[in-house]
């Protein structure tokens, strides 16, 4: 079979490989769709300390269980569902947790061998009929949307400011609205992307410069009640804060970068304001279930968001696309 896989930074090569054997346990899948993220080209450019190449890269799977034919999708992050965490059902934060094309051969190939431990924590989602591959693969990524969005407390009648037009953003302006927010603000200093973007979601308001007296503006000096930070941005998180209305909830969704975590915080507009900073890593199985419903009833849509579909020896031309902009979802087809 083809793979696409991870040698060393800047290194990924389209190989063959013998099929995986299923053991006690595993499901054996053949990988029908497996999307690409921003972490896939983080990893490209700088590797991941999680990674001892050679390692087959994907984590947004979907696909067909060999023997059966059973249409599912699975999670990428597995927790251990024994440690003091998950037993609290705090899954998401297992110190002990693995994911698949990182500690485990990833998607980015035609067959992919799931490790018992994802069946044991219910990792393994049916896809509902009706659903495609594509958009079951985003599922993914929406249960990490999800994620963010139930511990920020996202509901009816918010003012919601998502910061980043990419996918990840995409999704936070759908999942907003599905959850009954008022108006949501789309904000990307790329204004290609964002003008994309916006095409696709329509947030009720674009902003491509002076973030925070744009947010204060359009919402009549109050701020946000929510306000999402889509990006690997300190500045974005630090204008987070500033925009954020009294009692608002700020979402650092997108990790910074491992030599720059730090950003200048005023702590006296928390303590006045009353505001809650929550931090979102990843995505639960009941997540990934949940997610995989969004999309089933149509609540949140995503397979317009799936702007390039790409045979597996295009990996690289895929990451380059999510890494440039130029793409809302890439989706790879092996």
């Amino acid at each position: 079979m083809k793979v696409a896989r991870f040698h060393a930074p800047g290194d990924i090569r389209i190989e063959d490989a013998p099929e995986p054997p299923a053991g006690p346990g595993e499901l054996k899948i053949r990988v029908r769709n497996c999307s690409t993220c921003g972490t896939d080209a983080k990893i490209f450019r700088y590797g991941h300390h999680h990674i001892r190449p050679p390692r087959v890269m994907g984590h947004e799977i979907a696909g067909e269980v060999v023997g059966t034919g059973a249409r599912v999708q699975v999670i990428a992050a597995i927790p251990c569902g024994t440690c003091v965490e998950c037993r609290r059902g705090r899954l998401t934060v297992c110190p002990r947790q693995e994911s698949m094309g990182y500690h485990y051969d990833g998607g980015f190939a035609e067959y992919v061998v799931v490790p018992a431990k994802v069946v044991a924590v219910n990792g393994v989602n049916a896809v509902p009929d009706g659903v495609g591959y594509g958009e079951a693969s985003v599922a993914e990524p929406l249960a990490c949307v999800l994620n963010g969005q139930s511990l920020a407390g996202v509901g009816p009648g918010d003012d919601v400011v998502v910061m980043g037009a990419g996918p990840i953003g995409c999704l936070h302006v759908r999942l907003a609205r599905a959850r009954g927010a008022s108006r949501i603000f789309l904000v990307d200093v790329n204004a290609e992307r964002l003008a994309m973007a916006a095409e696709l979601v329509r947030p009720d308001a674009v902003i491509d410069s002076d973030a925070v007296a744009q947010v204060l503006k359009l919402t009549g000096g109050r701020g946000a009640d929510v306000v999402i930070t889509a990006a690997a941005s300190g500045a974005a998180q630090e204008q987070a804060v500033r925009m954020a209305a009294r009692q608002g909830r700020v979402s650092f969704f997108g990790g910074l970068p491992k030599d720059d975590p730090v950003i200048a915080l005023d702590a006296n507009l928390v303590h006045y304001r009353e505001l809650t900073i929550v931090g979102a890593n990843g995505s639960s199985p009941a997540h990934n279930a949940e997610a995989l419903r969004l999309v089933a009833e149509g609540a949140v849509v995503v397979s317009d968001l799936i702007t390039h579909r790409l045979p597996l020896p295009r990996v690289l031309d895929g990451i380059d696309l999510v890494s440039t902009g130029k793409a809302i979802k890439v989706t790879i087809e092996p």
